[in-house]
C-alpha cells in the first residue's frame, strides 16, 4: 500500500469513526428514522451529483429491484438499528460491536456462497465471540433492559451488514461501485421515508444535532465513500476493508474528545481480542507474515 494510500486509510478509519459520535449528538433530537432518512438522502444526493459529473451515475433500469435491497441490507435497516441502539450506548461501545461485522460476514458467505471457512477462519471466529463475551459480559454499569436491548440491535445491525457485503459480492459483481453506493443510499432514503414521516423528531432540533447530521450525511457518508472507492481501486479491497479494524479507536477517540466518554478495561482487553480475531477471519496476518518475511530477508541480503 502506498504511503497516501495508508494515510486515506487512516481518513476513511476517522470519518466512519466519527458516525458513531455524530449519531450520538443527533438520534436523541432528530429519533431514528428521520436521523437515517436524512442521512442517505443528503449522501446519496452529493454522490449522485459527483457520479453525474465523472458519468458514473446508476443504471436504475437494469438494478433498482437489487439497489433497494442492498441498500435495504447495507444503509435501511443497519443505520436505523444503530441509531436507536446510540440512544442507550456510548459511541465507542457501539463502535467496538460494530467491529464484529467481518465476522458474521466470514459466516454468511460460508453458508451463503459456500466460501470455506478455513482454521484460521475459524479460530478468529472463535477469538470474536471470546471479545464480544468480555466486552459485554464484564460491564462495570448493570445490564438493564435497555441496553441489552440496545446490544441485540447493534448485532442485529452488524448481521445486516454480513448480509449486505456477501449479496454485494453476489449481485453487483462488475458494477461500478460508486454507481451502486450512489443507487443504495438513494434507495434507502425512498425505503426509509414513510417511517420517518411516521415518527417526526421527537424534540426541536438544536443548531449543533443539525451540525451533527451534517457531519453525519457529508463527512462520514459521502466523502468517505469516496474515498472508500478511491482505495478499493489503489489499494485493492483486501486493504480496504482493513479499515474495519480502525474504527474503534477513532471512534472512542472522538468520544473521549467530545462526549466525556470512557473506555473500561474489560472494553480495551476485548478489542483486542477481537481485532486478533479480525486479522485471522479477513486473511491480514498474512499479508503481515509476508511483509515481515520480506523485510527479514531485505536485512539479511
Amino acid at each position: 500500500m502506498k504511503l497516501r494510500d495508508a494515510a486515506l486509510l487512516f481518513v476513511l478509519a476517522a470519518l466512519w469513526g466519527a458516525s458513531f459520535l455524530f449519531v450520538r449528538v443527533a438520534v436523541p433530537l432528530f429519533g431514528p428514522f428521520p436521523l437515517v432518512a436524512a442521512r442517505v438522502f443528503i449522501g446519496g444526493s452529493i454522490l449522485l451529483i459527483y457520479a453525474s459529473i465523472v458519468r458514473q451515475r446508476p443504471d436504475w433500469r437494469a438494478h433498482w429491484r437489487r439497489f433497494l435491497l442492498i441498500g435495504l441490507f447495507n444503509n435501511a435497516i443497519p443505520f436505523t438499528l444503530i441509531s436507536a441502539a446510540q440512544l442507550h450506548l456510548t459511541a465507542s461501545f457501539a463502535a467496538l460491536l460494530n467491529a464484529t461485522t467481518p465476522l458474521f460476514s466470514a459466516v454468511i458467505a460460508a453458508l451463503w456462497i459456500h466460501d470455506r471457512l478455513t482454521l484460521p477462519k475459524i479460530v478468529g471466529l472463535l477469538l470474536g465471540i471470546i471479545g464480544v463475551g468480555i466486552i459485554v459480559g464484564w460491564q462495570p454499569e448493570a445490564l438493564d433492559t435497555a441496553r441489552l436491548i440496545s446490544i441485540g440491535l447493534m448485532f442485529g445491525a452488524t448481521l445486516s451488514y454480513a448480509i449486505a457485503a456477501v449479496y454485494g459480492k453476489v449481485a453487483f459483481k462488475g458494477v461500478n461501485p460508486l454507481a451502486t453506493s450512489t443507487g443504495q443510499l438513494l434507495s434507502a432514503g425512498a425505503l426509509i421515508l414513510p417511517l420517518a414521516l411516521l415518527n417526526p423528531p421527537p424534540q426541536a432540533v438544536t443548531p449543533v444535532a443539525l451540525l451533527a447530521l451534517l457531519g453525519l450525511a457529508t463527512l462520514s457518508t459521502a466523502l468517505a465513500y469516496l474515498i472508500y472507492f478511491h482505495l478499493i481501486a489503489s489499494a485493492g479491497p483486501t486493504p480496504a476493508a482493513s479499515v474495519t479494524l480502525l474504527i474503534p479507536f477513532f471512534s472512542s477517540l472522538w468520544g473521549a474528545l467530545f462526549l466525556g466518554e470512557q473506555l473500561h478495561a474489560n472494553e480495551i482487553v476485548g478489542f483486542g481480542v477481537i481485532l486478533a480475531g479480525l486479522l485471522l477471519v479477513t486473511g491480514l496476518w498474512r499479508q503481515f507474515a509476508r511483509r515481515e518475511r520480506s523485510a527479514i530477508q531485505t536485512t539479511t541480503h
